[in-house]
């Protein structure tokens, strides 16, 4: 059998793959950038092609690296999982659960004190994901996903309907008496959504609005939340996210009934460790809370 690759020279293809970054994939693993530089051209050596098309700021995937990369995937799960059914995870009995920023910050950080009141033994690990490729069965025990709830090998519940409204400081929403008043204003995007403020606009009657404002797009609802918070422009956030908010208002309805909703996710193929379950069970109890 043709010898593999140092698993060392595998892993570091793999973050670096999945972060575009040698210096993100290099924080990761503890090791240096030239250290996973050099990684990377020692396994491109060994296999005789290009895995990463260098730019002067960034990095991509060679046709190569992207063929590879769902193998290389598969390898690592597969790896883990066997290692938690022959093992059964004994050297960290930590929950692992994955979700988005922005349901950390203003959905789970509110609850989580009733979470350890209730489970004071159960030690919880949180890991953000911003895009849907950041989420998968490597690594979390349970996630918190954004969308449809057509995902294959995993069991999803959802957390309820969910609805698009403006979202800003209360100083901005006191000259915002009806939609039409965000002429002039900056919108602020969170990319990703299938939904956002043309949608909205058309919806509350002043289609095409959106060409009288400034806009400003950020990769994740955190950042236009904060902005939003500090009055440089209104937000199109989930209404599920702005309950426990005392620095942002709705201005006015109405809301954008969103196709897509964030869900409870976790593999249906693998055995629930009791502390994973417990967080599973307490979780829908949330949900029902804040139905």
């Amino acid at each position: 059998m043709t010898p593999l690759p140092p698993l060392t020279w595998l892993q570091a293809f793999e973050a670096a793959a999945r972060t575009l970054s040698f210096t993100a994939a290099g924080r990761e693993l503890g090791v240096t950038q030239a250290a996973i530089s050099q990684r990377i051209r020692l396994l491109e050596d060994r296999l005789g092609h290009k895995l990463f098309v260098r730019h002067p700021r960034s990095l991509t995937l060679t046709p190569a690296g992207q063929a590879w990369l769902p193998s290389i995937h598969d390898a690592f799960s597969r790896m883990a999982e066997g290692t938690a059914e022959v093992f059964g995870g004994a050297a960290d009995h930590s929950v692992t659960l994955r979700t988005t920023p922005v349901i950390q910050q203003d959905w789970l950080a509110p609850r989580l004190p009733r979470l350890r009141r209730a489970h004071p033994a159960v030690s919880l690990r949180l890991v953000s994901a911003i895009w849907p490729d950041d989420f998968g069965p490597e690594g979390a025990d349970i996630e918190i996903r954004y969308g449809h709830g057509d995902w294959a090998g995993v069991e999803a519940l959802s957390l309820g309907e969910e609805w698009l409204v403006p979202a800003c400081a209360p100083d901005v929403a006191e000259r915002l008496l009806a939609p039409a008043d965000l002429a002039g204003h900056t919108l602020l995007h969170a990319l990703g959504f299938g939904a956002g403020w043309p949608a909205w606009l058309e919806a509350a009657g002043v289609g095409g609005l959106e060409r009288r404002c400034d806009s400003l797009a950020c990769d994740n609802q955190v950042m236009t939340l904060a902005l939003a918070a500090r009055g440089v422009g209104v937000a199109l956030a989930h209404r599920r996210l702005l309950a426990e908010r005392r620095d942002l208002v709705v201005p006015f309805d109405p809301g954008l009934h969103c196709p897509e909703r964030f869900w409870l996710v976790r593999p249906s193929r693998r055995e629930v460790a009791d502390d994973a379950d417990q967080v599973w069970r307490w979780l829908l109890a949330e949900r029902e809370l804040s139905d």
